[in-house]
């Protein structure tokens, strides 16, 4: 699935691992970075990437992180809170500017590991959508719902027969209603292309953010589908009520896809705050 007027290039991030970026907008725009979530790919952002109003007033980065995607996949990092930060960090001077980044599921753990490692350096404001901030048991801004449950182990297997049925189920429990066909085989896809070792390494850390989510000094905005089958609306909750100021946004009837679900939504709360962060 391809995204019209979508630039493919690449930087290099912690320990000269290859990060591969989609790009949509011109140069000179204000930049927003869109981080994915795991056994996914940039090309989950499709609906924003080739959203008009979002590519008119800003220009749109969407990384594959390590073992995603194009990006590399190296033998280790995946456990490492400096490997993820050193990754975005490379994004981010890529963007030239200070960037909203946007964290879905996955993805808010790696800015979390961002704010971890460098502070809020290169951050204009943070958007975490159905976004994990912790993760290992007993974590609450880690709390996986009753779709992710049901994967696990199976959707770290290397045995296909085991995978297949566990990601398909995944991924059909990510929305409340059918994702566009061509998006959910290529997010299906997405999952299948991470390799089993990458899937496994994720999980294999034990993260607690409370003191790094109450040091955020940036306008934040926490968005979650109430019906997220993947990522319990309490990790969200966990999230918006440790760090100072933070906006709650709940997605009625909406899962862990609310920027599919809800794309028309998502994009123009996105833009609004986007366009706050960005004014003189």
């Amino acid at each position: 699935m391809s995204t019209v007027g979508t630039e493919h290039t690449e930087v290099v991030g912690a320990n000269g691992v290859r990060i591969a970026l989609r790009v949509a907008g011109e140069p000179h725009l204000p930049p927003i970075v869109l981080v994915h979530g795991w056994a996914q790919s940039a090309r989950a952002w499709s609906l924003q990437l080739a959203d008009p109003e979002l590519t008119r007033r800003f220009r749109l980065i969407a990384m594959d992180l390590r073992g995603h995607g194009d990006s590399d996949v190296p033998a280790d990092g995946y456990d490492d809170p400096a490997a993820w930060a050193g990754d975005l960090a490379a994004v981010l001077e890529f963007a030239g500017a200070p960037a909203v980044v946007v964290g879905w599921s996955y993805g808010g753990l790696v800015i979390t590991d961002h704010v971890r490692v460098h502070g809020t350096d290169g951050l204009a404001g943070i958007v975490l959508a159905g976004a994990i901030t912790e993760i290992g048991k007993g974590r609450a801004g880690g709390r996986i719902g009753s779709a992710m449950r049901g994967a696990l182990p199976d959707a770290l297997s290397e045995d296909p027969a085991v995978a297949l049925p566990a990601l398909t189920g995944l991924n059909e429990g990510m929305a409340t209603a059918a994702v566009p066909g061509a998006l959910a085989q290529a997010l299906l896809g997405a999952s299948l292309s991470v390799p089993p070792a990458v899937r496994g390494a994720l999980f294999r850390r034990t993260v607690d953010s409370a003191e790094v989510l109450a040091g955020v000094d940036v306008p934040t905005l926490v968005v979650h589908g109430t019906e997220d089958l993947v990522v319990d609306p309490s990790a969200g909750e966990f999230a918006a009520g440790k760090i100072p100021g933070a906006t709650r946004r709940w997605v009625q009837g909406v899962g862990h896809l609310p920027f599919i679900e809800a794309a028309e939504e998502f994009n123009a709360a996105l833009l609004r705050f986007a366009e706050e962060r960005s004014a003189p």
